[in-house]
């Protein structure tokens, strides 16, 4: 059998080519699946970067604080943040990309975890402070409330001290009498009565001061009016009408004293009925009695 060479060397050729395509197709194919399984895993990796940029965004949404540096540190690392994916969304992945903010993120935690460390340590100092606080308006309050309870006291007592200090008089008598040329006579007629004698006891007090008193006699009648009306005197926004003024020498002890109060001829005769008689020192009433004429 006679083999022409020149077409063996084309079929050598031809076998060689397709073992060659083969190959490649095979090369390929595999090549290709590996670029693709290779891409699937970035895609993977990018995925879960951006999952944890946007945990950590929102982890600095749900934070506030008071303290202004660390407000404007937690401001800078969540515009960091945000930064990085935004980025990360627009740019084409590769693995160098990847590794940069892989290691971005891994700052960012380290980052954060010294951040949210020195927060927790500020939480428990404002938590001890606040607590002090509250001790200490607490206390504050008590000492308020003891200091306007000492207040009250004190008022109270000044009040009774000053109030303990007052003369008081007791013992109230009166009797009409009528003065005919220097002689008195005891008479309970109101036509005849044109002087009315009224008695008292200024009381022993100890803690009152001692020297001149004055004190303001007021009578009046059946119909209200004061009788031998000597004009009026003020007590601050108080005024008082009265009969007869006396002073008398006050040496802290007991002293009986006997008034008598002369109408004027303009109350005569007088009326019958109650006469009210009334005995006032510093606009204060210390006491009085009334005296019945028929």
């Amino acid at each position: 059998m006679i083999v022409n060479p020149q077409l063996f060397n084309y079929r050598l050729i031809i076998g060689s080519l397709t073992i060659v395509v083969v190959a490649l197709s095979i090369f390929g194919f595999v090549n290709y699946q590996a670029i693709d399984a290779h891409q699937e895993f970035l895609e993977q990796e990018k995925h879960l970067i951006e999952n944890e940029l946007v945990e950590m965004i929102n982890q600095y949404d749900d934070m506030s604080f008071a303290n202004a540096l660390i407000t404007t540190q937690l401001k800078a690392s969540k515009a960091q943040a945000k930064m990085a994916l935004n980025s990360l969304k627009t740019l084409q992945t590769n693995t160098s990309l990847l590794t940069k903010y892989k290691q971005q993120v891994a700052n960012l935690k380290v980052r954060n975890k010294i951040l949210f460390r020195t927060i927790d340590s500020l939480d428990n100092r404002n938590q001890d402070l606040e607590i002090k606080n509250k001790t200490t308006l607490s206390e504050l309050e008590t000492k308020k409330y003891e200091v306007e309870l000492l207040k009250r006291q004190n008022a109270k007592l000044s009040y009774n001290l000053a109030n303990a200090a007052k003369i008081t008089a007791n013992s109230f008598t009166a009797k009409g009498y009528q003065k005919n040329f220097g002689l008195k006579s005891f008479t309970n007629k109101a036509k005849h009565v044109n002087s009315i004698e009224l008695c008292f006891t200024i009381a022993e007090n100890t803690l009152a001061k001692s020297g001149k008193k004055d004190l303001y006699i007021q009578i009046l009648n059946p119909n209200n009016n004061v009788i031998a009306d000597q004009g009026e005197v003020k007590f601050g926004k108080d005024k008082l009408i009265y009969s007869k003024k006396i002073s008398v020498q006050y040496n802290l002890k007991e002293s009986a004293i006997c008034i008598d109060v002369e109408a004027d001829n303009s109350d005569q005769p007088l009326s019958r009925g109650t006469y009210i008689l009334s005995v006032f020192h510093e606009g204060k009433l210390l006491g009085g009695t009334k005296v019945q004429f028929r």
